[in-house]
């Protein structure tokens, strides 16, 4: 079998207000092409109409800017991908409202065992050093499970990750100013990207990520 068919396809649905998590989200994609996967990256869209947008300066915006840029994450781009990476910014310690939104959505695919045996992966922002980062990434790895993805964190498996980041996912901290990802910060996003890739081809070549069996079969079966 060519190399090309176990090409990894990896889908990247972030939410970004500032373009921090952008930053993280578009090392990641580098990443991840660069150990030879095909990458889609979307945005999650807001929730809330123009005018509560509009009383916080520069929000609106910077959304149109992202989203001419990055289309709107939907149920396709996740039965398409191997793996699936998820990205925000952090909310009072929990995920932003906007990527649980589209992580909620996923619940047609996951009554059917679509995602079974997809890499999983997060990464994440937050505007202080102690606000969130860590229990963010922790705080998605719960969805990941219930959808059934293979949960990729990073440990400490790269030099980078001495430097930066967590051992659950790339972060960064914005200083309350949108400061953008430090060089350290962006080294560890494209492991993660390099190492979600490479999971992902081994899952791929083993044919698990390939597993479309409804949960109503997987029960029936296991019951036979």
């Amino acid at each position: 079998m060519s190399q090309t068919a176990h090409q990894p396809k990896v889908l990247i649905a972030f939410y970004s207000r500032s373009g921090v998590t952008e930053a993280l989200a578009n090392a990641v994609a580098e990443g991840a092409r660069a150990d030879g996967a095909e990458v889609r990256l979307r945005r999650a869209r807001e929730l809330v109409p123009a005018e509560v947008m509009a009383k916080a300066p520069g929000w609106r915006e910077a959304a149109e800017a992202m989203n001419a840029k990055y289309g709107a994450p939907t149920e396709a781009d996740a039965e398409w991908a191997d793996a699936i990476v998820f990205g925000g910014p952090t909310r009072f310690g929990a995920v932003s409202s906007e990527l649980k939104a589209y992580i909620d959505s996923l619940g047609g695919l996951w009554s059917q065992g679509k995602l079974n045996g997809k890499a999983g992966s997060v990464f994440g922002s937050s505007s202080t050093p102690h606000g969130g980062n860590e229990s963010t990434l922790i705080s998605l790895y719960n969805p990941l499970a219930h959808l059934g993805l293979v949960i990729v964190p990073l440990g400490y498996a790269d030099p980078a990750m001495f430097k930066a980041g967590t051992p659950y996912g790339a972060s960064s901290v914005s200083d309350n100013q949108a400061t953008p990802p430090t060089a350290d910060d962006l080294e560890v996003a494209r492991f993660q990207g390099r190492r979600v890739a490479f999971v992902a081809r081994a899952l791929k070549a083993a044919g698990i990520t390939d597993t479309k069996q409804g949960q109503g079969d997987q029960v029936g079966a296991a019951g036979s």
